[in-house]
């Protein structure tokens, strides 16, 4: 079983590059971020075309997560526990049955936190600590659990080009590492750094001054694993031709291979 995750940067935009590569693909589940679209505009019909369910959690004009899969799942939950007044739509979480039991999939859209002297980055850090007290209660059930998503969190010096760039910049401050580490310290296993822990291992290029020629890019789109969902583990790709694409989104699909069979 195949399953990805991939920032959109807006689905109208991209429409055509994600049924190019879900053509090629064929991923099994795939987490998409930043559709930018509420859920009755999506476009679902050439997706469904394709053989997905598609399941959304969207707004207009910015944010928005998505699900697709080859099998609706038996269970969804839209938006992330812990503040009832918050109205981004940033999280959905579907349960999927495979073969002796079940797998937990989330997409994730985590703030981006600037500019850091705003309440951004309070809220960031805020959407971190329900992100972790959400995590850990799942964990409790000891199920495969994928966690997928756009974490707007460079985790180390080595995922990013240049550190002295990125030094007070919200995805990059040592609260915001502290954070994360926290998050992965209830058990979490890092899916791209469990196969290769070597830094330049970049999900996104910014679209100015020749980033994606220059590979001057960061890694901000990341799959944490259970160490249920991580015992089943074959392989992890960072599919970067896509950036290459005419009109590409600014982040390039994450895909993890598991030992997992549809029910």
């Amino acid at each position: 079983m195949k399953i990805a995750t991939w920032n959109i940067n807006g689905i109208k935009a991209r429409q055509d590059n994600l049924l190019a590569w879900l053509a090629g693909e064929a991923p099994d589940i795939v987490c998409l971020q930043e559709i930018k679209s509420q859920d009755e505009t999506f476009p679902r019909a050439p997706i469904e075309a394709l053989g997905y369910h598609v399941e959304t959690h969207g707004q207009k004009g910015f944010n928005g997560v998505a699900l697709l899969s080859k099998k609706a799942p038996d269970e969804t939950l839209r938006g992330l526990p812990g503040a009832d007044d918050d109205i981004q739509s940033r999280y959905i979480e579907g349960v999927f049955s495979v073969k002796g039991g079940v797998v937990r999939v989330a997409s994730i859209y985590l703030p981006n936190g600037n500019p850091v002297e705003s309440d951004k980055y309070p809220y960031k850090l805020a959407w971190m600590r329900r992100l972790k007290e959400h995590v850990s209660q799942h964990l409790k059930s000891e199920e495969p659990l994928v966690l997928a998503g756009d974490y707007n969190v460079i985790p180390r010096p080595g995922d990013c080009h240049d550190p002295a760039v990125w030094a007070e910049d919200a995805l990059f401050l040592p609260a915001t590492r502290e954070a994360f580490n926290t998050l992965q310290a209830l058990g979490l296993y890092d899916a791209v750094m469990s196969a290769d822990d070597q830094g330049g291992q970049y999900t996104f290029w910014d679209y100015q001054a020749g980033a994606w020629q220059k590979n001057n890019g960061i890694r901000i789109d990341h799959m944490l694993l259970s160490c249920e969902a991580a015992d089943r583990l074959r392989s992890t790709m960072i599919d970067k031709k896509v950036r290459g694409w005419e009109k590409p989104s600014d982040h390039v699909p994450v895909i993890a291979a598991f030992d997992f069979d549809w029910a």
